[in-house]
């Protein structure tokens, strides 16, 4: 079962950017879709980026413009860069990975932290 690891995530002021890393354990080629969820304290969790084998690219709704997805197969490595951050963008960031896109999630990594505060 291939492992997910998030990292990237910290206290950043508001306005500044952060890059997230999901690092996979295993090829990221039996995945059909890897992506980026987050869930705000008391809130359910939601899609931020999604993209697929192919390197095509979703995003949730209002995430669009500040948000950018990207893959490295190489390195099965996936990113989220996330910049003009404000304080609605505090959350766990999670890294997900499904086989058939992200309708189901096979394997969720285990979040980041990322809090917007001055």
């Amino acid at each position: 079962q291939v492992q997910l690891v998030e990292s990237g995530g910290g206290l950043v002021q508001p306005g500044g950017s952060l890059r997230l890393s999901c690092a996979a354990s295993g090829s990221i080629f039996s995945f059909h879709a890897m992506g980026w969820y987050r869930q705000a304290p008391g809130k359910q969790r939601e899609l931020v980026a999604a993209i697929t084998t192919g390197g095509g690219t979703s995003y949730g709704d209002s995430m669009k413009g500040r948000f950018t997805i990207s893959r490295d197969d190489g390195k099965n490595m996936v990113y989220l860069q996330v910049n003009s951050l404000k304080p609605e963008d505090t959350a766990v960031y999670y890294c997900a990975a499904g086989r058939y896109g992200l309708a189901v999630v096979d394997q969720w990594g285990q979040g980041t932290q990322v809090t917007v505060s001055s």
